[in-house]
């Protein structure tokens, strides 16, 4: 299928329903759309196809799971040539989640979990730190995540 796959209201009306809910059976989001289930089954796999929807996932809540920390890390790379390498290494770290390549001030930003600040700073200076090409770092800890949600595309 063509990567150019052009969506439509049933589409955004489909991916409206599992965007809130991705466990959602396909029987009930047809319901809810007023097609079939094959319907809401083809359209997802074009939309998958497509590279609209890349995957499903679980959202987990890491503070209930024993990791009470969630930083956010600039990183200054030595130079930008460097990026790949960086990534490759940077995507071995289990406690990373998200990794950006960004302008302004870092040339890179990333997401960790960790348990506590003993942990944060292992994965700092043990890990991260550790990696050629990185200049210095800057952290960010969150003290509360206020908003995390997909856009509403309606």
């Amino acid at each position: 299928m063509a990567k150019n796959y052009e969506i439509d209201n049933t589409d955004l009306k489909i991916l409206e329903i599992l965007r809130d809910d991705a466990k959602k059976p396909y029987t009930e989001v047809a319901r809810r759309v007023n097609v079939s289930q094959g319907t809401v089954h083809v359209r997802m796999t074009k939309l998958e196809e497509a590279g609209i929807v890349e995957k499903t996932t679980l959202k987990l809540n890491y503070a209930k799971l024993g990791y009470d920390i969630t930083a956010f890390i600039g990183i200054f790379l030595e130079k930008s040539a460097l990026y790949d390498k960086v990534v490759a290494k940077l995507k071995e770290i289990q406690e990373i989640t998200s990794i950006h390549y960004t302008t302004g001030n870092y040339s890179m930003f990333v997401k960790i979990h960790c348990r506590d600040t003993n942990h944060l700073k292992e994965v700092l200076h043990d890990k991260m730190q550790q990696v050629d090409g990185i200049e210095r770092t800057e952290t960010m800890i969150s003290l509360e995540e206020s908003l995390d949600r997909n856009l509403n595309l309606s």
